[in-house]
């Protein structure tokens, strides 16, 4: 008998103080959140109503039986009108009820919970052959089970209705409150109700705080799992409530005064403890979640930086392919004879022009992959024949600059599916990068196969760049520190639009150096057989 008493009263210490713990989490996150309130009532009403059910079993005093027996139904009368007004309201933050309405309810409610205290309904107490008190229902039992069961099969159709109406997560959520709800809603019925009222039997009062484990389970889950609330943050919480709750419920039943006091002084620490540490974990949830906002904000601006380019760029051309237009005329005497010093005043303007209408294709070209609006048009074709076009057209102004341009091809080589147009402007970066950057010796362009696809090197005898300038290159607007001071323009795009073009042909880049004056090598890699897009 000592033994059921004493797990019959740990349990419920157990469940009630897990109960306070969590109904301080959810008001002390929301404490304007009308869900949260009514939520936090409805925990409560079921801590309360379990210690009387408990003390109406063990302690027959202040007006014996009948006293009791009259107060478990007073304490459990809100619990339905509670959960319908909680199902009216989740998971929306305002109570939106009429007046008349909400009235008429609680003038039910009240008059349910006055009745339980008259010999209406229950008027007497008999007790079975083995001693248990048995109660007597009167004429108001079925009024007090009718408000009951109304405000329960209301709260119900609302919870299915929501359910039904829910989309997603939130779908996801009302299922499982209903799920813990209906177990409940059933153990307290069949256990204690019927048990009581029909089958004359309370040996199943002392464990009614179990019951409603159901449902506290199932809302505690909604609100860390959907994400109603931080789940980091509640799991810390509870986490710490749950341990304080253990070493307390276990200080209570304690047999000695001074083991009691060294576990309540050790309970008292904990939570300590865990109070710095739930801080600590809420101002590390309040910074990611600046960084997040923060974060979304740079997202946005960068999006519109990227527009602005786009149509910045389309207006800029248009007038810059007008000025070629004409200096192709003026060059070619459509306007009349010109002179050899206009001439090479033309020319100098045509490759200042040339020279705007490339940096403006390359803004176009980086607008273009980050809206994801660039086309690709895949065929089978040959590497070699590509790279060696761009060798041709770029040959004259290697030699121009003294410089010696060597390419080398297996004959061997397969046809690869492949964008031309893109990896014709990958190979021309590289090698024209190649030729502005080496002021004298020779140029390289190695195509061969490589681990089951084509690899092209493009080698130089020139500035080459440091460890830092290896880790960096690729990336927008990113240019070598040796770059800059010799005074050779560049934006630090081409190369990155170069790597973009790559990743699509579901290859790689690199970029690597001996050192600084030890010259370069840029390449990509693209497998030979890939996804066509």
């Amino acid at each position: 008998m000592f033994d059921k008493i004493n797990f019959e009263l740990g349990s419920l210490i157990f469940v009630v103080l897990s109960l306070i713990v969590l109904t301080v989490i959810v008001f002390y996150h929301n404490k304007k959140s009308a869900s949260n309130i009514i939520f936090t009532l409805l925990a409560l009403n079921f801590g309360i109503w379990s210690v009387i059910n408990y003390f109406s079993v063990y302690t027959p005093f202040i007006g014996g039986d009948l006293f009791w027996i009259r107060l478990v139904l007073f304490s459990a009368a809100p619990q339905a009108f509670l959960f319908a007004l909680l199902m009216k309201v989740f998971p929306k933050k305002e109570l939106k009820i009429k007046k008349p309405a909400l009235f008429g309810f609680l003038a039910l409610l009240f008059a349910q919970m006055f009745l339980t205290l008259t010999p209406y309904v229950f008027k007497s107490v008999d007790y079975s052959v083995e001693g248990q008190p048995v109660p007597v229902p009167g004429v108001g039992m079925f009024f007090y089970a009718s408000v009951l069961v109304f405000f329960f099969v209301y709260g119900i159709y609302l919870l299915i209705k929501k359910t039904y109406l829910a989309k997603g997560k939130e779908k996801q959520a009302m299922a499982v409150i209903f799920s813990g709800f209906v177990m409940m809603i059933f153990l307290l019925l069949f256990f204690l109700f019927f048990a009581v009222t029909i089958f004359k039997n309370t040996n199943f009062i002392s464990y009614s705080h179990l019951f409603i484990i159901p449902f506290v389970l199932s809302m505690a889950y909604v609100l860390t799992k959907h994400k109603f609330l931080n789940i980091k943050l509640i799991a810390t919480e509870f986490l710490v409530g749950l341990m304080t709750v253990v070493i307390l419920t276990e200080a209570l039943l304690s047999g000695s005064i001074l083991s009691i006091i060294w576990k309540l002084l050790f309970s008292l620490f904990i939570a300590f403890m865990g109070i710095l540490l739930v801080k600590s974990v809420k101002r590390e949830i309040e910074q990611k979640e600046q960084l997040r906002i923060a974060n979304i904000r740079l997202k946005e601006l960068d999006k519109q930086k990227t527009e602005f380019l786009s149509i910045a760029s389309h207006q800029l051309r248009t007038p810059l392919s007008i000025a070629k237009g004409y200096l192709e005329l003026l060059k070619d005497d459509a306007y009349g004879k010109i002179t050899k010093e206009m001439d090479g005043i033309f020319n100098n303007m045509s490759v200042a022009n040339e020279h705007l209408i490339k940096l403006i294709d390359e803004f176009l070209d980086i607008s273009r992959i980050e809206q994801g609006r660039t086309k690709y048009n895949f065929e089978d074709a040959s590497l070699q024949d590509v790279t060696k076009d761009v060798c041709i057209e770029l040959g004259k102004r290697a030699n121009d600059k003294g410089l010696k341009l060597i390419y080398k091809f297996n004959k061997k080589l397969p046809t690869i599916n492949i964008d031309k147009e893109k990896i014709r402007h990958v190979i021309f970066n590289y090698v024209d990068n190649a030729i502005k950057y080496t002021p004298k010796g020779e140029i390289k362009i190695l195509v061969n196969t490589h681990n089951d696809g084509l690899r092209v090197q493009v080698r130089d005898s020139g500035m080459g760049f440091g460890k830092i300038d290896e880790v960096n290159f690729f990336q927008k607007f990113y240019r070598g520190s040796n770059a800059i001071p010799s005074g050779i323009s560049g934006t630090g795009l081409g190369i990155y639009v170069c790597k973009k073009f790559i990743e699509k042909h579901g290859g790689e880049v690199w970029a690597k150096s001996k050192g600084m004056g030890k010259g370069s090598e840029f390449g990509f890699w693209i497998p030979i057989k890939q996804a066509k897009e």
